[in-house]
């Protein structure tokens, strides 16, 4: 089942502190404050999946914001436990994901990943374009 997160509990605080390592190695712990103020941000919706017993077992995050070419989005931190992978669970937040930003009017959706056929099974291509990053920490 995939649902909005509508607060901060200490359910989430915990569940994100076991997903987000399983995402990124340098994830640090977040705290119950820290996701509030995730959280609060405009545009910004948290995405969970909970499997058959009510656990959550996976999250995405997608982000809205308009720009002077339309309203584009981002979906971020897509990760499901370890435990429940290969079950659509990926495929069902991402889904999720979709179907809200076409109810916001997003023109495009954007995403960074690893290559993984899910993405390219839902529809998304790779860009004619490239990508810049640059880290503003040490």
């Amino acid at each position: 089942m995939i649902e909005v997160a509508d607060a901060a509990s200490d359910e989430l605080v915990a569940a994100l502190n076991m997903l987000l390592p399983q995402l990124s190695p340098l994830a640090a712990p977040t705290t119950r404050d820290a996701l509030a103020a995730t959280m609060a941000q405009p545009g910004l919706t948290l995405l969970l999946a909970r499997d058959i017993d009510g656990r959550i077992v996976g999250t995405a995050t997608l982000i809205v914001c308009q720009v002077l070419t339309g309203r584009h989005a981002r979906l971020e931190d897509v990760v499901v436990d370890d435990t429940a992978r290969g079950q659509g669970i990926g495929a069902a937040l991402t889904l999720e994901a979709l179907r809200l930003a076409r109810a916001q009017g997003v023109v495009n959706m954007y995403l960074t990943s690893a290559p993984h056929r899910l993405y390219e099974r839902l529809g998304f291509t790779r860009p004619d374009t490239t990508y810049f990053r640059l880290a503003l920490w040490e």
